[in-house]
């Protein structure tokens, strides 16, 4: 796969502002283990290699157990995430699948069972932002790290 373009380079201000999305993510106060756990799964849906790449390797150096790491893409059928993971994951999946799933009540309500209405918000950003970041990665066919 040949990259489309230099993303970075051809629109400083889009980097900039994808940059100052992600400090701002980044200040909102979720777990790094969460939050690192939703990007990998969003990549994995959106079949974003680079991000994939890169936050499997972040997940590995917070220590991240590695049969958490493979498991995720099947997160549903293992036993080995919280109910609390699963329902940011399910939010994750339906914000992230959303002309597909509409952002079902059954997901929301589980995310409410354990995270409060700032948490919801905060997570929502999140989703929101490492799908944006997804978007840059697959359009512009964004090459694997080194």
């Amino acid at each position: 796969m040949q990259q489309r373009m230099n993303w970075h380079r051809a629109s400083p201000d889009a980097t900039e502002a994808m940059m100052a999305l992600e400090i701002a993510v980044s200040r909102l106060g979720l777990e790094p283990g969460l939050l690192g756990l939703l990007k990998l799964r969003v990549s994995q849906v959106n079949g974003c290699g680079y991000c994939i790449e890169q936050f499997g390797r972040d997940a590995r150096a917070r220590g991240e157990p590695e049969a958490r790491l493979q498991a995720l893409v099947t997160w549903r059928g293992s036993e080995l995430y919280s109910a609390r993971e699963r329902a940011a994951l399910a939010w994750a999946e339906a914000l992230t699948r959303l002309a597909d799933t509409g952002a079902p009540d059954e997901d929301y309500l589980a995310l409410a069972a354990h995270f409060d209405e700032k948490a919801r918000v905060d997570l929502t950003l999140a989703i929101a932002s490492i799908n944006a970041w997804n978007r840059f990665g697959v359009g512009f066919r964004v090459a694997l790290p080194d």
